[in-house]
């Protein structure tokens, strides 16, 4: 089996998560996350709770990678965007303002 070289990014409000790792051809997203730092670097994460995708797009744990994919680990959102919008226009500002 050939090596294939993968990134995987987290990232949380105060800390980011970025780093290669070198698997061998026919590994999964769920063996590449837990062969990684991620897990040490993160224990409070309950990964097999969170999202997964490769370069934007939402795939299974089980997902095969391929060289330079881009694991990333999806967190959850800590406010609806929605209710984000609705409180900043109580405020009378938008979401791309600046002043704040």
């Amino acid at each position: 089996m050939s090596e294939l070289e993968v990134e995987i990014v987290c990232a949380l409000p105060d800390d980011q998560f970025l780093c290669t790792v070198v698997v061998s051809s026919g590994a999964t997203v769920a063996e590449i996350i837990a062969a990684s730092e991620l897990p040490a670097r993160f224990p409070q994460l309950d990964l097999s709770d969170l999202a997964v995708g490769i370069w934007g797009r939402v795939v299974s744990p089980d997902q095969v990678v391929k060289q330079g994919d881009r694991i990333e680990i999806y967190r959850p959102l800590a406010m609806d965007p929605k209710e984000a919008r609705r409180r900043l226009a109580l405020l009378g500002r938008t979401m791309g303002s600046s002043n704040h």
